[in-house]
């Protein structure tokens, strides 16, 4: 059976939403999980209680669990469903961002409950490994890939690998934690050079893939704080490379902001909030390492952005729900 042939009768019955329950969904807790860590760093460098963030860890657990539970009864009820949008040229990069939720929650929770943090990330680490490997036996087998389907998005799972050390680093597993941020080094530059080939000598992006633009913010921010941690913290050459540019996405990004507001709204508007989280958490830190005040000003700002950006998608969100313009087949 066909993922678009699924139970007619509950299609008329209004029931079959489920069917089409994207694993887009998992971006939300992406972006809260950065909100959540964002909040963290801002408390530490105004030394705030941390009273926010823990809740917002609370928020971003319990969203977690709701759309895990809702993905697990998709894949329960509609297997063949589950199975077309894995066989999915561009929707199959967003697989990781499940495993990528798990290990951001793992590195909110890891300062409260050590022991909780440690469990749920080795398990999110040897499930994002599963996954990734996954991914890539898929880009390397005779499957029909074009160079259309290659989107921003494919930065999705370099960007899980390089998280691992926020919490790995500081749970002892030092190796691993390196074997993780190198895979995820070296397939951000593999990607970087192929999407920015489509980008700039194909056709432009549909407009509802526009905003995985601003995923090309994510990798050298995250991959700057992942590089603190294995480096004991120093700001050094290396540190200041990956800084600057993420830096230079963040530009390139404003200069897209005139065709970015004007887009219908879709899930893929979650790309947003990610990777500003991850440019905040970063520009906290290189200001703490270094002293420079525009980094100071760029993390409050990108944290304010950052709120704007999630209150807005939260909405949108809410708003497409009740409208049920979401959960819905593919035109």
């Amino acid at each position: 059976m066909a993922a678009s042939d699924v139970t007619g009768h509950e299609e008329q019955g209004g029931r079959a939403w489920l069917a089409h329950y994207p694993v887009t969904f998992f971006a939300v807790v992406m972006g809260l999980s950065g909100l959540t860590l964002a909040t963290h760093r801002i408390e530490h460098a105004l030394d705030l209680p941390p009273v926010p963030g823990q809740i917002l860890t609370v928020v971003t657990v319990l969203v977690f669990l709701a759309i895990g539970t809702v993905f697990i009864a998709k894949g329960l009820r509609y297997p063949d469903a589950l199975k077309a949008e894995w066989n999915h040229p561009i929707r199959i990069a967003f697989f990781p961002a499940i495993t990528i939720g798990a290990l951001l929650i793992a590195a909110a929770i890891l300062p409260w409950h050590g022991t909780l943090a440690h469990i749920l990330w080795v398990v999110a680490a040897v499930a994002h490994l599963a996954i990734i490997l996954g991914v890539v036996s898929a880009w390397l087998s005779h499957r029909p890939f074009e160079t259309a389907h290659l989107t921003p998005a494919w930065f999705i799972p370099a960007v899980g690998n390089v998280l691992v050390p926020m919490a790995g680093v500081r749970l002892g597993y030092v190796e691993v934690s390196w074997f993780f941020f190198s895979v995820g080094i070296l397939f951000w530059m593999v990607f970087l050079t192929l999407v920015f080939n489509r980008l700039i000598f194909h056709n432009p992006l549909p407009e509802r893939l526009l905003p995985t633009l601003v995923i090309m913010i994510a990798p050298p921010s995250v991959g700057f704080v992942a590089w603190l941690q294995l480096n004991g913290g120093e700001v050094d050459a290396f540190a200041r490379i990956l800084y600057y540019a993420a830096l230079m996405f963040v530009l390139i990004t404003l200069t897209q902001v005139g065709r970015l507001v004007h887009l219908p709204f879709a899930m893929s508007w979650w790309a947003y909030s990610f990777p500003v989280a991850g440019f905040t958490i970063a520009s906290t830190l290189f200001a703490e390492g270094t002293g420079e005040t525009v980094a100071h000003a760029l993390g409050y700002i990108g944290y304010a952005a950052l709120w704007a950006i999630i209150l807005l998608l939260v909405v949108r969100t809410l708003t497409a729900m009740r409208r049920n313009e979401i959960c819905q087949p593919e035109g």
